[in-house]
């Protein structure tokens, strides 16, 4: 079982930056690859980024790729998403979560845990 929590979301103007964090729970944290993504408003939730259990790989949706950065830190079983060049076509509930199985990094389903989410406003 593995619990996840979200911070570090908040109102920043276009181009400016933030850090997402994501605070985990559970002894199978540090053998989970994580992924980020986010939900806007009467849209589906989509894939930003992904990484590794080791953090040896990272994957990033083309939409943010050269702006985003997924890291974690396992010995303080956190991961962080680094947002910069922000945009208003941002905006969005970001959602950490974690999963333990085979299948793509992007798809929303082959995650077993999700925490509740961060708002994130980029202002025009």
């Amino acid at each position: 079982q593995v619990q996840l929590v979200e911070s570090g979301g908040g109102l920043v103007q276009t181009g400016g930056s933030l850090r997402l964090s994501c605070a985990g729970s559970g002894r199978t944290f540090s053998r989970s690859a994580m992924g980020w993504f986010r939900q806007a408003p009467g849209k589906e939730r989509e894939f930003v980024a992904a990484i590794t259990w080791s953090g040896g790989s990272t994957y990033y949706a083309d939409s943010v790729k050269g702006r985003f950065t997924i890291s974690r830190d396992n010995a303080k079983n956190t991961v962080y998403l680094r947002m910069n060049s922000l945009k208003p076509e941002d905006t969005a509930v970001y959602y950490c979560a974690a999963k333990d199985t085979s299948g793509s990094y992007s798809l929303t389903n082959v995650y077993n845990y999700w925490g509740q989410g961060t708002q994130v406003t980029v202002s025009s």
